[in-house]
């Protein structure tokens, strides 16, 4: 593919490009459904009753989406305050439906009744689909799925929730490897529109069939993955996140980080996102890998001190920003400011300017560069796929069509151009992938790409 001549602007596009990106995503949403190496006719296994083992917000919000359909559910916890107050909030979150004219009293009442709490995991044994639903914890979940062996029925479906463990891992432990499949929601997940199904090693094709078919059912866009670490989302996300942190220790500040991914079109910038949803989300995971992970490349740490200072975010009052009391708009903090800035100089880092763009390409770019690498061991079929994925489950701007639909607009020669750029300047995290440099080199794009494909 050869670029135009004339500069892309990243934050703004034409109304016909407006128009081609709102195609574009239609026909990613549709393409997502078809799986070229499923054969036409897979039969579905029936899915008339499923068991959520976990009460948490993931597993509320994934009973009330199979009750929205009419799919009795039983919601399975340990701990019996944690069930009654996983009840609760389902009956609180129709209740707030209702009230918003959103659902009948009626229509309420008739999908609470559909969901049963339990405390015994013995009340899996009659359900067809079985989800688990706990927190990230790879030993515990391999502990519930050799509980799920013995207990639920030949031929259940035995689905994990994880957001980007090694399914294989979890399947390894059962006696039904091809029984087992990644089932990635998105919270909360009676509102969120996407679901990532994750085909590990061994996984059935008429267990692939029936969880994307479930996944329309639920109003949802189901888009298909194969094991790596995040899958498809959280794969692009790390980088997205980690190339943001970078940019905090080099030289800008948060609120200008935030200013530019707003201006770009995502409704908040991610160091709000942090403070919303608690910087302490994966905080003793991260700290546990800080003893084993590779010592050869620069790593964001960060938002792991913030916690050590205790600023959680918007329930602590500051985090990236300061909070007033019953107020969750961020403020700067000056005391936070002057802690990143002496961060830096502690690091070694000479701090620098950073104009909207660079800061909009370092964000922006090592995403595509990653959905490259996930293109090339087919981890995403196609990169509608990775496009789709982005604008239903992680709010990229739907008129910039998704991250690869970006990059072709962009054109992929000056996409690779300043990947290589920020590789020479920044290290490991920026070395190239190999199919966009191919790519590159035949003068196609990623849309070229899917078209052969297809």
């Amino acid at each position: 593919m050869t670029a135009v001549e004339t500069p892309v602007d990243l934050f703004a596009v034409t109304g016909e490009e407006r128009e081609r990106a709102e195609a574009h995503a239609r026909f990613a949403a549709a393409e997502a459904a078809r799986i070229p190496d499923l054969p036409a006719g897979t039969p579905l296994r029936p899915v008339r009753s499923v068991a959520v083992i976990g009460a948490g917000t993931m597993g509320g919000g994934i009973a009330m989406a199979l009750a929205n359909i009419g799919i009795p559910v039983t919601l399975v916890d340990s701990d019996a305050q944690g069930l009654e107050r996983g009840l609760a909030r389902v009956k609180d979150n129709y209740a707030g439906s209702v009230a918003r004219g959103k659902l009948s009293a009626q229509d309420m009442e008739r999908r609470l009744a559909l969901v049963h709490g339990s405390l015994r995991i013995e009340d899996v044994a009659a359900a067809d689909l079985v989800i688990e639903a706990v927190f990230e914890d790879l030993a515990l979940k391999q502990q519930i799925f050799r509980r799920l062996d013995a207990l639920a029925r030949p031929g259940a479906i035995l689905a994990t929730n994880t957001s980007g463990l090694d399914i294989d891992e979890i399947a390894a432990v059962t006696n039904r490897p091809q029984d087992v499949v990644g089932a990635h929601f998105f919270s909360p997940a009676h509102v969120m529109k996407l679901l990532e199904v994750v085909r590990a090693a061994r996984t059935a094709p008429d267990v692939i069939s029936t969880l994307m078919d479930l996944g329309r059912r639920m109003g949802k866009v189901a888009v298909l993955a194969r094991v790596y670490p995040g899958f498809i989302g959280n794969a692009l996300f790390r980088n997205y996140t980690r190339e943001a942190h970078f940019l905090v220790e080099d030289g800008a500040l948060p609120h200008e980080v935030d200013a530019v991914l707003r201006k770009f079109g995502y409704a908040m910038g991610i160091f709000a996102v942090h403070d919303m949803a608690g910087n302490d989300v994966g905080y003793q995971t991260r700290k546990a890998q800080m003893a084993t992970r590779p010592t050869d490349r620069r790593w964001n740490d960060l938002i792991l001190k913030l916690c050590d200072l205790g600023r959680l975010g918007q329930k602590s009052g500051k985090g990236w920003y300061r909070y007033e009391p019953g107020d969750r708009t961020p403020h700067r903090d000056p005391e936070l400011e002057d802690f990143i800035v002496a961060e830096s100089a502690r690091m070694g880092i000479v701090r620098q300017p950073m104009s909207e763009e660079e800061i909009l390409k370092r964000c922006l770019y090592g995403m595509i560069n990653e959905g490259a690498k996930l293109l090339e061991l087919g981890v995403a079929q196609r990169p509608s796929d990775i496009d789709i994925t982005y604008l239903t489950g992680y709010g990229f701007p739907a008129h910039h069509g998704g991250p690869m639909f970006l990059a072709d607009r962009v054109g992929l020669d000056r996409v690779l151009a300043d990947i290589r750029r920020l590789h020479a300047r920044y290290g490991d995290w920026w070395q190239p992938a190999p199919l966009l440099e191919r790519l590159v080199r035949e003068g196609r794009s990623f849309t070229d790409l899917q078209s052969a494909a297809a």
